[in-house]
């Protein structure tokens, strides 16, 4: 093994070594020293509820700006910048990555783009397959017929499959499409410069607003190839249709990344996003090997721009599916792996501090900053659902009569639950707000769907024991074992 494939198999051990160290130092304290033990819990908890207080605060604030901003007339903004910074030059591509999605996966995707208050002849969209996918060229002629002379530009592409280098993943995709993309560009004399690219999962529908606000953001924004735009990602598609379990997992996601929308500093591309055409170029496309490909991609332009490239938040969303199956057990399964593929992001860890070894040019404490960043919120992803939750009550368990009879062990189940109250309290403000990002419930759906989508909150300490934790504690210890995932896509619903 060489010196750098050493290097990084230490690095990939780092995060699971942190967190199951953090989980078992904890269960041998509560064994030989509760008292000690307790103490820590304690001090966690009370983090933990000042913690969740400030996110909560970002939440409502990010909410605010959603809805401050959802019904501006972004391309009457256009029309009125300078004429130096004329929209009009813009193009916008698009690509869809897609693997055994059928077409009436992508047909909404396509139509929302056709509602888009963009210009469809500044659009090129990219349809692109899998060669592996026995389907692929029937789908595409499909779509092709239907939807090719919408659009200035319209191009199916055929990944081959087990090129040298390449995983079977979706980064490895998108950038053969952009390849044959930036061929089609190139043959209608457009400047990379004045193209926006964004890569959008296969089910993503964007609103009708979303690219004139992004060419807004892109057009004032200072060094505007130097960042990435990311919109809020919601999963209203089919929210109305799928069940509790996974739709309370997906507002919550979209909460998540509503928070980090707040916190520009930590703030990271995921899921369906845009950035510069020539900016993609000049990095080199997306990684072909990694699965975390939306989120990669923005650390490797950070690197490229030698830490002085960043993430500008859109407060406009782009809709998803939401995952789930044909029986509760079976969306419990599918919704553990596709937060387990999203805690893969841990592989960024390695990655980026590879990068930072090799750089000189970035400041220290920028290195250091970013990198703790990184790693904190995947060891802390890994370890605070199991810590309130199974380590919490551990020194009350195997503590004894003494332990129980002390002043702190009579305190500690107090101090948990009040925890837990302070939870169900911010969970109230996660409700009135889900009820808020909903889309109009469709007729065939009944009315007491919505007393339902109510009560459905009552689930949530369910969710919190099955997918906490355990998602993100499996990724990093599959990491630390060399046990590398594929890239396994989410069929969204069954």
């Amino acid at each position: 093994m060489d010196r750098d494939r050493r290097l990084r198999r230490i690095l990939e051990v780092i995060p699971g070594s942190i967190s199951w160290g953090i989980i078992l130092s904890l269960v041998i304290l509560a064994v030989l020293k509760p008292v000690a033990c307790a103490v820590i819990i304690i001090i966690f908890d009370f983090y933990w509820i000042i913690r969740t207080a400030y996110l909560t605060t970002l939440l409502v604030m990010a909410y605010h700006k959603l809805f401050g901003q959802r019904d501006r007339d972004w391309l009457a903004q256009c029309r009125a910048l300078p004429p130096e910074r004329n929209w009009q030059r813009l193009y916008h591509l698009v690509i869809f990555p897609a693997y055994q999605e059928k077409p009436q996966t992508l047909r909404p995707s396509l139509e929302a783009l056709k509602q888009s208050t963009y210009p469809k002849e500044k659009m090129i969209v990219v349809l692109a397959f899998e060669e592996r996918d026995p389907q692929a060229r029937a789908n595409a002629g499909i779509l092709e017929a239907e939807f090719k002379r919408d659009f200035f530009g319209f191009l199916t592409t055929f990944h081959p499959d087990g090129l040298a280098g390449e995983g079977r993943t979706k980064g490895a995709n998108a950038t053969w499409a952009a390849k044959k993309a930036k061929e089609f560009i190139g043959s209608k004399g457009i400047r990379y410069e004045e193209v926006i690219i964004s890569c959008f999962d296969a089910d993503t529908c964007a609103e009708n607003n979303y690219f004139a606000c992004l060419s807004y953001h892109f057009l004032t924004s200072p060094k505007p190839h130097q960042a990435s735009y990311q919109p809020i990602p919601v999963y209203n598609n089919n929210i109305w249709q799928a069940p509790s379990f996974a739709r309370i997992v997906e507002i919550s996601a979209s909460f998540c990344q509503m928070i980090e929308s707040m916190r520009l500093e930590k703030f990271v591309t995921f899921s369906s996003h845009s950035m510069s055409f020539k900016t993609l170029v000049d990095i080199g496309y997306w990684p072909v090997n990694m699965v975390s490909d939306d989120s990669v991609i923005y650390w490797k332009a950070y690197l490229f721009y030698k830490g002085e490239y960043r993430v500008v938040p859109l407060y406009v969303t782009v809709s998803m599916d939401v995952a789930y199956s044909s029986s509760f057990f079976k969306t419990i399964i599918k919704q553990y792996r596709q937060k387990r593929r999203w805690a893969w992001g841990v592989e960024n860890f390695p990655f980026l501090v590879t990068g930072f070894l090799c750089d000189r040019e970035i400041a220290v404490v920028k290195k250091i900053r970013r990198g703790f960043h990184l790693l904190e919120s995947h060891v802390t992803w890994a370890v605070w659902a199991i810590i309130v939750v199974f380590i919490g009550p551990l020194p009350i368990l195997v503590g004894g009569a003494f332990f129980n009879q002390m002043t702190i062990g009579y305190n500690l189940p107090k101090i948990t639950g009040l925890l837990f109250h302070f939870t169900l309290f911010t969970s109230l403000t996660w409700i009135i707000l889900s009820r808020t990002i909903l889309p109009s419930r469709p007729r065939e759906i009944g009315w007491t769907k919505n007393i339902l989508m109510i009560a459905e909150w009552a689930i949530v300490p369910f969710i919190i024991l099955v997918l906490g934790s355990t998602p993100a504690l499996d990724a990093q210890t599959r990491l630390m074992l060399g046990k590398y995932m594929p890239f396994n896509p989410t069929a969204k619903k069954e």
